[in-house]
């Protein structure tokens, strides 16, 4: 079956070896490469060998989860968000999917001259304002000017630090033959936000990002089955990429149903009308799940009761069979795999 199913896969475009692409940075094949072939390479380490969201380190018998990220998202502003608020929930998502209660920030903006200092204002007050909602602090940070043309505006470099509690133990290589995919919402919120407002497109039924910051989520979740085995928020290269990294870490299969996945209306037909996968668009207020069959229902009710879970779903199965690889079950009855894209369908989506 694992042969079979590798012959169907369309040979993904070679890219350079000498020069840095959009696609390094899209979160699928290429992102993989790059990592591989240059930063694996210079940091190795057991901690960074693990390919989480956020590296889990003890400190005189507490665990500590750490990360970083970059936002570079285009336009600042958009339904549902801007680059301030995103930065925050971003960070505290890569934390929360470590099972981590997220409680320190630092935030470095990267400005470029010219920008109006209005603007910079309405970022900063939005960084801050999510920040406290979510309940964390910022703590230090940084600012640094370059020439005008340099920059596009204002990039925001991020770290967060979460405290682990004991007996949670979540990562990607965790996953095994019969648990259970879940998915907490509709897919494709942000990413197809992001590209009405870069190509002046409008809906009959408005979207707005899905940005939003999930450790309550999570929380409700490890207090109902402390025993879930992962985490992760389908942001670049969407649930493709998430669930291809878990498959390939793990060296199972899985197994989805397209029927089951929550996608909305007004998602799927600019997705159609644009040509676009709702499963490799980005979602910035979402994450998947595995868990052992026998907690799911548990899991699932957790989910639908918080508010950011209200749309969860089962939508699949971690399989045994072609080890690496994620097929789909079609609404039609037909089987398709569910690749890692080689680029991007959207760049500079957060």
């Amino acid at each position: 079956m694992s042969d079979e199913l590798e012959k169907l896969a369309c040979p993904a475009p070679l890219g350079t070896r000498d020069t840095v692409l959009l696609g390094h940075g899209s979160g699928g094949r290429l992102s993989a490469e790059l990592l591989r072939d240059v930063f694996l390479r210079a940091f190795t380490n057991p901690v960074l060998a693990q390919l989480n969201d956020q590296a889990i380190v003890s400190v005189d018998g507490m665990r500590l989860a750490f990360t970083t990220d970059s936002f570079v998202v285009k336009p600042l502003f958009f339904p549902g968000g801007d680059i301030g608020s995103l930065a925050v929930h971003g960070t505290i998502n890569d934390l929360a999917v470590g099972g981590a209660e997220p409680l320190f920030l630092s935030a470095a903006f990267i400005i470029e001259e010219g920008l109006p200092m209005e603007t910079l204002r309405q970022v900063v007050e939005s960084f801050r304002r999510a920040a406290s909602e979510a309940g964390v602090e910022v703590v230090t940070g940084d600012t640094k000017v370059v020439e005008k043309g340099k920059g596009d505006g204002l990039f925001i470099n991020t770290s967060g630090i979460g405290r682990v509690r004991d007996g949670i133990h979540l990562s990607a290589d965790q996953a095994q033959p019969g648990d259970r995919v879940l998915l907490s919402g509709s897919l494709g919120d942000h990413g197809i936000v992001i590209l009405s407002q870069r190509e002046g497109l409008e809906f009959d039924s408005p979207i707005t990002s899905d940005s939003a910051p999930l450790h309550t989520l999570v929380k409700v979740m490890l207090d109902a089955v402390p025993g879930i085995r992962c985490l992760r928020d389908p942001t670049r290269g969407g649930l493709s990429s998430t669930l291809n990294e878990i498959a390939a870490q793990s060296r199972v299969g899985m197994t989805l149903e397209e029927p089951t996945i929550p996608i909305k209306e007004a998602v799927r037909g600019a997705c159609e009308l644009l040509g676009l996968d709702p499963l490799y668009v980005a979602n910035e207020g979402k994450l998947v799940a595995i868990v052992p069959a026998e907690h799911a229902e548990v899991v699932l009710a957790a989910m639908r009761a918080h508010p950011l879970g209200k749309e969860s779903a089962i939508i699949g199965t971690v399989t045994a069979e072609h080890p690496g690889v994620v097929t789909m079950r079609t609404s039609l009855g037909t089987t398709r795999i569910v690749d890692m894209l080689s680029g991007d369908q959207l760049p500079r989506i957060c």
